[in-house]
């Protein structure tokens, strides 16, 4: 009796060879398709071109005694937007990583903006590790920056937010990078060789989701959930974390005020103009996923990753 084992054999080799070659140009499409619209949409021309839409009167507002947390505040975007705040009469909390360098920041947002309620405080904020870090927990550095302490620091501060008389709003800071990435449960890239862009483009994308996610389990809580994408600023962080692509966009990307103009605006603006759950850019509601890019139906794994955090955070929710 012959043998079918090779004729197996190959059609397994077969169906393998395919999926990759769909996985290798699903990504390549991805890639291409983020690189184009990025081009187009997040330089600064683009907020140039955006920015005649803009209404003058919607950073007009005031908002004295409001209280604003601002992570990463010492620089670039995080700084900018905390002076923006600071500037219409919020109560600023700056958390920055490095006190010496928070100290600074402080000292200088006094200065300008006159604003003497702007207080500081030392946590992390986000980062971009090209190689695999891991903290003394075990956790690898980026998820456990960009997504451990994101999903932390909001859940804990939900019964706080609940007591601001519906007016409490979180505003995450994703980034276009995640337009590349579908969500996975690999959190913390253990299949294959780790890229940091590419986990950090991941890490992005968690935070999209959970902001979904955020606006539909505490919908009736009065708080609103907002993820926005600051487009591509020049800011230390690009500068150090993504060396190649800073040089070679040079005089083409956004200042910090560009990238934090949207942060300011959704906290300025009249809950009711806005769209909990949803993903802004330059003032305006965003497409999450760009066309074909097999990235939406992803998002039903957001779930089992809520899940997964809730652990890892060791609270019970």
């Amino acid at each position: 009796m012959q043998s079918t084992t090779p004729t197996f054999t190959l059609r397994l080799h077969v169906r393998i060879s395919l999926g990759l070659l769909a996985m290798f140009i699903l990504k390549t499409w991805r890639s291409t398709a983020f690189g184009i619209y990025g081009y187009l949409n997040f330089t600064k021309s683009g907020f140039l071109e955006h920015s005649k839409n803009f209404k003058p009167e919607d950073m007009a507002t005031r908002i004295d005694g409001k209280n604003c947390i601002v992570t990463g505040a010492n620089s670039g975007i995080g700084y900018a937007a905390a002076e923006g705040l600071a500037s219409r009469g919020a109560n600023v909390y700056m958390v920055c990583r490095n006190r010496e360098r928070g100290e600074a920041a402080l000292s200088k947002i006094h200065s300008t903006t006159g604003n003497q309620n702007v207080h500081l405080e030392v946590n992390n904020a986000g980062v971009l590790e090209n190689t695999r870090v891991t903290t003394p927990e075990g956790y690898e550095m980026n998820f456990a920056v960009n997504v451990l302490g994101t999903y932390g620091m909001t859940e804990l501060l939900v019964p706080l937010l609940e007591k601001c008389e519906g007016d409490a709003r979180v505003i995450t800071v994703s980034s276009g990078g995640m337009y590349t990435s579908p969500l996975t449960t690999d959190l913390q890239f253990k299949d294959g060789e780790f890229n940091g862009v590419e986990q950090y483009a991941r890490n992005k994308r968690v935070q999209v989701a959970l902001t979904e996610k955020w606006a539909e389990k505490y919908g009736n809580k009065g708080i609103g959930f907002y993820a926005m994408h600051p487009g591509w600023a020049e800011t230390p962080g690009v500068t150090n974390s993504l060396p190649a692509f800073s040089k070679s966009m040079q005089g083409k990307l956004r200042t910090s005020e560009e990238g934090a103009d949207t942060v300011v605006w959704l906290a300025l603006q009249p809950k009711q103009n806005l769209v909990s759950g949803g993903l802004y850019f330059d003032r305006t509601e965003a497409p999450k996923h760009l066309p074909f890019a097999a990235t939406s139906n992803s998002h039903n794994a957001i779930d089992s990753i809520m899940a997964t955090l809730d652990s890892l955070a060791n609270f019970s929710i």
